[in-house]
């Protein structure tokens, strides 16, 4: 696993090299979430990533909205989650919530 150190100095290192970047931090969670409040994500403009803020679809999502701060210089607050209900309707033990805050390196 890649420590939040690490996707920092990448981050930085892709911007002194001129790319686009953007930084995504976990800042809320509840329940069931595979990744603390604090855990980060950096994506450069051609869609390299380094970092995790979650798994799976929700890292997708992530990493597709990143591109778009890159391009929009726009900050945003992202909202996973599924309640305990839907949780046991879909046959998981759990729900769980996620804020990640997107915002653009500059």
């Amino acid at each position: 696993m890649t420590s939040e150190t690490d996707v920092l100095s990448e981050a930085a290192a892709w911007r002194k090299s001129g790319k686009g970047v953007a930084l995504a931090t976990v800042v809320t969670t509840w329940g069931s979430s595979p990744r603390p409040v604090g855990s980060q994500l950096a994506v450069d403009d051609k869609g390299k990533f380094v970092g995790s803020v979650s798994g799976g679809c929700i890292e997708g999502a992530v990493i597709k909205e990143a591109l778009e701060a890159i391009a929009d210089g726009k900050s945003r607050l992202l909202d996973f989650g599924v309640s305990n209900e839907q949780a046991w309707e879909v046959g998981l033990a759990c729900g769980g919530k996620v804020q990640v805050y997107v915002e653009k390196l500059g």
